[in-house]
């Protein structure tokens, strides 16, 4: 019987997927083996010795002691790509917003409730929230991954030209989006510059006093990704000037809040029923690969693991990558050697004597299988 833990409230279809019999799920469970968790903080968190793997239905990890569970052995799993299509669909609402006025519209017309003739002062007062087409403009994207990949797609198809950076090699982007060679050359010619990049040390403050200098004035900046691309005074003080019109975030600043040219919302992106549920199922089942075959899929602490699902007893090792060597040597004949971010992984289909690979230095954690 395997034990998952749930922080939040998880899609019943995600959950369906555990079945009867083998797992026990839910958020009063005990001992878990494992944990899903969406948005609940864990920074705070004490892990049970049991807790094996945490997987976030979703693609960011910032709530997750991700460092800390690779101490522990504990694998972080996320779910990229399962909430693409619902972020998408709201940078392209987000990018109408910080073109039309629509939200500062929507707000005047609410004052008029009570004042008489609303048809005509409607009529009257709309010049004030006037504001162009994106049609023949530039979509600058910083992130050409799953999210990026759709957004593209997306303003293609409404007419827009794009440009994109992205750090890695790109698979199965339109032929029509050029791709530069970094980020700044993005900013230098968008309009629109939409962000979707993970917050690490290269990418925090990319959106700074420097980058938007060299943008277009009047050009747009959303952030559906992470609110620490952005320094926010930065921005601020680019609206205020007019270099920049419009900020349109879904991670806002207190400082933010009420700003002229800032459009905030709550964090919206994969708030809809299906990336719940595409989210959810996919945590579910790489959660399950991970338990039963040891198998690593989407691991954020740890190296992907493709292993044969066929097998009597397997002898699965959490290591340092430091210890790699001394540990293929101690099992012998290996079925899977890696390492990502400073720690390994190693499989061999076999049993072994789990204290003495635990007494090896960089060691931590063992876990047996038996099929």
């Amino acid at each position: 019987m395997y034990n998952i833990q749930t922080l939040n409230k998880i899609s019943p279809l995600g959950l369906e997927r555990f079945g009867s019999g083998k797992y026990a799920y839910g958020n009063g469970v005990n001992a878990p083996d494992a944990i899903m968790v969406r948005s609940a903080p864990m920074h705070e968190t004490a892990l049970d010795p049991n807790t094996a793997a945490i997987a976030r239905c979703g693609a960011g990890t910032n709530n997750i002691p991700v460092d800390a569970c690779a101490e522990q052995g504990v694998v972080v799993f996320n779910t990229p790509g399962a909430n693409a299509n619902g972020v998408a669909e709201l940078v392209i609402c987000a990018l109408l917003l910080s073109s039309r006025k629509i939200a500062e519209g929507i707000a005047w017309c609410n004052t008029l409730k009570g004042q008489g003739d609303v048809g005509k002062a409607v009529e009257k007062g709309k010049g004030a929230f006037t504001g162009p087409e994106i049609k023949g403009k530039t979509l600058g994207i910083v992130g050409l991954g799953a999210i990026g990949r759709l957004v593209a797609e997306k303003a293609l198809a409404m007419g827009m030209d794009v440009v994109g950076f992205d750090p890695f090699p790109v698979k199965g982007l339109p032929q029509a989006v050029k791709v530069v060679g970094s980020a700044m050359e993005v900013f230098e010619s968008a309009d629109y510059m939409t962000l979707h990049a993970p917050a690490t040390a290269d990418t925090k403050g990319m959106v700074n006093r420097d980058s938007i200098a060299v943008m277009k004035d009047g050009a747009r900046i959303i952030n559906l990704a992470r609110g620490d691309l952005a320094v926010s005074s930065d921005i601020l003080g680019a609206l205020k000037s007019g270099k920049l019109s419009a900020y349109v975030t879904d991670f806002p600043t207190d400082e933010q809040l009420g700003a002229d040219g800032v459009i905030a919302m709550p964090h919206l992106g994969a708030s809809t029923p299906e990336s719940e549920d595409n989210c959810a199922v996919m945590a579910a089942d790489q959660l399950m690969l991970y338990l039963e075959t040891g198998a690593i899929k989407n691991a954020v602490n740890f190296p992907d693991a493709e292993l044969p699902a066929d097998f009597t007893s397997r002898t699965c090792v959490l290591h340092r990558e430091s210890a790699a060597e001394t540990v293929k040597a101690a099992l012998g004949e290996v079925t899977f050697s890696g390492a990502r971010g400073g720690f390994g992984y190693t499989v061999a289909d076999k049993e072994a004597d789990v204290g003495a690979l635990m007494a090896i230095d960089g060691v931590v954690r063992v876990r047996t299988l038996r099929n």
